[in-house]
């Protein structure tokens, strides 16, 4: 179960940051690194003497330029966020994340991306957007300022604890009820954006959303697919109406007459 969990840090800024996230997953039996659009050297002395001894995670870590690109096959993607949005979104304590993610990891296919923002000013609302649930580390609301490297090592922990209660459960099948069929499956991060660039681009053709003046429509519609969590299936029967859909919308258009050959009835 450890092992489909990733930790994903996005526009970090110091490298010793990067080596104290890398000893946090290690103690916790977190491998899976992945790094986005780093905005430092990341292999420097002071990331190796942080990782202590974890160095390896941060020498094998994919990295990428994109959110999207790091969470392509995850099929659960949570934000780090200590900031209330203006519009709201699930969120989840650390001590719930982690209660939760045997269910969620009961699919050997499945995997869990956990990601954390800049040092400065956490995740953008545009990443928000693209994370199923947001995680909430409640702090001291007088002193709420978490490092990195502890940030990622209270989730960790949570992580470990609900692996370990796995372990310890006399009854393991509780944990595996979910269905291996391939469209029974949950819906990957890259399966769901294909479906809201498909949403989009048809609401737009068919004059319901005007791109100029979203007025949140798109938000609003992520964050209630996201909430659902569609299965492969069900996504492919959306994706199915939005084709006949536009389909439809083409062919009124092709048989709409012009005004010039209009018959004096037809106005009726």
């Amino acid at each position: 179960m450890l092992e489909r969990i990733r930790i994903v840090l996005i526009g970090t800024s110091h490298p010793g940051n990067i080596g104290g996230v890398a000893r946090a997953m290690h103690n916790m039996g977190l491998a899976d690194l992945a790094l986005v659009a780093p905005r430092c050297e990341v292999v420097t002395a002071d990331c190796v003497s942080r990782a202590s001894g974890a160095d390896a995670l941060v020498h094998s870590a994919r990295r990428t330029d994109s959110l999207d690109d790091a969470v392509s096959d995850c099929t659960l993607v949570v934000g780090a966020s200590a900031r209330s949005r203006t519009l709201p979104w699930p969120m989840v304590t650390p001590r719930a994340l982690g209660e939760r993610l045997p269910r969620e990891l009961a699919d050997p296919e499945s995997r869990v991306a956990l990601v954390f923002g800049r040092e400065d000013s956490g995740l953008s609302n545009d990443e928000l957007h693209r994370c199923h649930a947001h995680v909430h580390i409640p702090t001291n609301p007088d002193f709420c300022s978490l490092n990195l490297a502890a940030a990622v090592q209270v989730l960790a922990y949570e992580c470990r604890l609900a692996w370990l209660a796995t372990q310890e459960a006399t009854d393991s099948s509780v944990y595996h009820q979910k269905a291996h069929s391939d469209d029974l499956a949950p819906a990957t991060h890259n399966e769901i954006e294909g479906y809201f660039v498909h949403l989009e681009r048809v609401l737009t053709r068919i004059g319901f959303h005007d791109p100029a003046v979203p007025r949140q429509l798109m938000a609003r519609l992520r964050r209630f697919t996201l909430r659902a969590r569609p299965e492969r299936l069900e996504l492919n029967i959306l994706r199915g109406i939005l084709t006949a859909t536009e389909r439809q919308a083409t062919a009124n258009d092709q048989h709409v007459p012009s005004k010039a050959t209009r018959l004096p009835d037809e106005t009726h």
